[in-house]
């Protein structure tokens, strides 16, 4: 009997022995696999920068603060997609059966990635590398102006500015080139889109190097630079501006006016161009970051139009008005009541008071809130008149604070009703949250602590609008009004993008189906459609985003019942940074099991 017992406890502990020895050997097999996998993503992101030095810039890298690269030539994207597939071999040698948690989920971001950017090399949208809302046309008076993300604060910097101003002339040279191109091909841009970048091009073209956006740094120059240092630059810059930025400008506008705008095409959609449906279901791809089919957004954008149509006629009615939906929104746009403010001041005091009101009720929603300082400006002058409210994103090292922008040219024409779903959305705890969170989490590999997906990043912005009662607001209908107006705008996207780049809608089309259920002015619905047609597929990414996580939330409050936590939930949506929505919803789903 003894005997037995002894056999049997030598046994246990072979058996335990055996057990420990595959454990320790997994996890051995398991940090080996992650050391790979972040070894590989680490370099790549560092390769990364330097191909893309604007980037860096942005995110407070100054190593590349003089470089500009031509990421719109042949030669450039023939480099990047070397550069993608070797990182695509990389990734594709590591197991991920041998990884953790969330290096697994680095793992499906970073090759999901990869397919993604060698897919997109394969159109040819770089040869119509300009409109209205994109374009370095765009981008390089921005960080030439001193307000942008270039930073203005030393002598090197000034230096590494002007020869990125040499780059730039090279660039918009490549554009020009590109632009030939696609006129023997049949790859050129949409008319209309063309005729508005030339007034933003006529305004960069000055005589007097100090009327230009880009005599910014100069007026700003630090006192502390010394006299000798101060006179060289300002006349470097003068230089500068009237040899190679304003010609650069001129001969930009001479192509396009004389050249280009004569053989552009007159419709509105990317269908138009050769493979142009394909490229536009990649972008939707792209923007989504789901496998939903152009004919399934349109499908879900015409029903989003019909329940969120009911809700807004609910709240009309309920505010005592009897005219039609039609009526309500030329009452809300010309009622002299909705427009209380005489100066720019009071307009920024306004959403400093959203703030106030909504700021004691975050805690109930939400344990993780990010250290990155906030604040409120008025867009600056020079892009004031047709910029849009906006976010930027603060520095991860906090030297730069995260901004809401808001463009206020006539304060007497500013309206009230949409200030606090908007702060919601473009500020806390919409972009400020998401985005300062993200690049805080130092233990995140950099590609994605600094990357970003649209249907995650404005999904979770539109979702933030719905928070607005739970967070103290909209005690007021045409506040709740306007949030509603908001997801319909965003709603009226699905179809109406569609609708122009894959089922042969006009501009004019597009713009009438909006206005029969948008609140928006004609003006506003006008900039806005021409806005799908500058960047096809970009606009869908919010509702989709945003539907993807009410669903999730939903999901889960049905599965966890009792167990659901709305700030477990939102912490869980924000603790791993911007994910792809097929990536994301799959995470979630884990943790819902796990609540479970």
């Amino acid at each position: 009997m003894k005997k037995v017992k002894l056999i049997t406890y030598f046994g246990v502990l072979l058996i335990f022995g055996l057990q420990s020895c595959n454990n320790a050997e997994k996890k051995i097999t398991q940090e080996n696999a992650g050391v790979k996998l972040n070894n590989v993503l680490d370099h790549y992101y560092e390769e990364r920068l330097s191909y893309f030095p604007l980037e860096a810039t942005g995110i407070g890298d100054n190593r590349f603060n003089d470089k500009l690269t031509i990421d719109i030539s042949e030669s450039f994207r023939t480099q990047l997609r070397t550069f993608y597939a070797k990182y695509q071999s990389s990734i594709d040698s590591i197991q991920p059966e041998g990884l953790n948690t969330q290096d697994a989920l680095s793992y499906e971001i970073f090759k999901r990635e990869m397919r993604m950017q060698i897919e997109g090399l394969s159109f040819k949208d770089y040869l119509m590398p300009i409109n209205q809302f994109w374009g370095m046309h765009l981008t390089f008076p921005m960080l030439g102006s001193g307000s942008g993300n270039q930073p203005f604060k030393t002598v090197k910097d000034y230096e590494d500015f002007l020869k990125r101003i040499t780059a730039f002339t090279a660039y918009e040279d490549t554009a020009i080139v590109n632009m030939k191109i696609g006129m023997k091909v049949g790859v050129v841009q949409s008319k209309v889109l063309i005729e508005r970048v030339l007034p933003q091009l006529k305004n960069i073209i000055v005589n007097d190097p100090k009327e230009s956006v880009f005599y910014g740094p100069i007026t700003n120059m630090p006192a502390s630079f010394s006299t000798s240092d101060k006179e060289r630059i300002t006349k470097a810059y003068e230089t500068a501006i009237l040899n190679e930025i304003v010609p650069t400008y001129q001969k930009l506008y001479d192509f396009l006016s004389k050249e280009y705008l004569p053989v552009c095409r007159k419709g509105s959609g990317i269908s138009e161009v050769s493979t142009g449906k394909e490229l536009y279901a990649y972008l939707c791809r792209s923007w989504n970051t789901t496998e939903m089919s152009p004919d399934q957004i349109f499908e879900t954008g015409k029903q989003e139009v019909d329940r969120i149509l009911k809700e807004m006629q609910r709240v009309k009615n309920e505010t005592g008005f009897k005219g039609d939906m039609k009526d309500f929104f030329n009452f809300i746009h010309t009622s002299k009541q909705f427009f209380p403010y005489k100066n720019a001041n009071e307009v920024i005091a306004a959403y400093q008071d959203v703030h106030t009101r909504m700021e004691p009720q975050l805690k109930q929603l939400f344990s993780l809130v990010p250290k990155t300082k906030f604040e409120i400006r008025r867009t600056e002058a020079f892009r004031e008149a047709s910029s849009s409210a906006e976010y930027q994103q603060g520095t991860a090292d906090g030297s730069r604070p995260g901004i809401f922008y808001v463009p206020v040219p006539d304060a007497s024409k500013y309206s009230r009703v949409g200030t606090e779903d908007l702060f919601l959305h473009e500020a806390i705890p919409g972009h400020h949250f998401q985005m300062s969170l993200q690049q805080e989490d130092t233990l995140l590999p950099k590609f994605r602590r600094f990357g970003w997906y649209g249907a995650y990043g404005e999904g979770w912005a539109l979702y933030t609008e719905s928070l607005g009662k739970e967070l103290g607001l909209y005690k007021d209908p045409y506040q709740y009004f306007a949030s509603l107006s908001e997801e319909m705008h965003r709603a009226i996207r699905l179809v109406v993008d569609v609708g122009m780049h894959m089922k042969g809608w006009s501009r004019e089309q597009a713009i009438d189906y909006s206005l029969d259920k948008d609140a928006e002015s004609i003006g506003d619905i006008t900039v806005e459609v021409e806005r799908y047609m500058a960047i096809p597929g970009q606009a869908t990414s919010y509702k989709i985003g945003q539907l993807k996580i009410f669903e999730i939330r939903h999901r889960a409050e049905k599965i966890l019942g009792h167990k659901f936590s709305i700030r477990e939930f939102h912490d869980e949506v924000l603790k791993d940074g911007c994910l792809p929505l097929d990536i994301f919803e799959k995470k979630m789903n884990e943790w819902i099991e796990g609540k479970k």
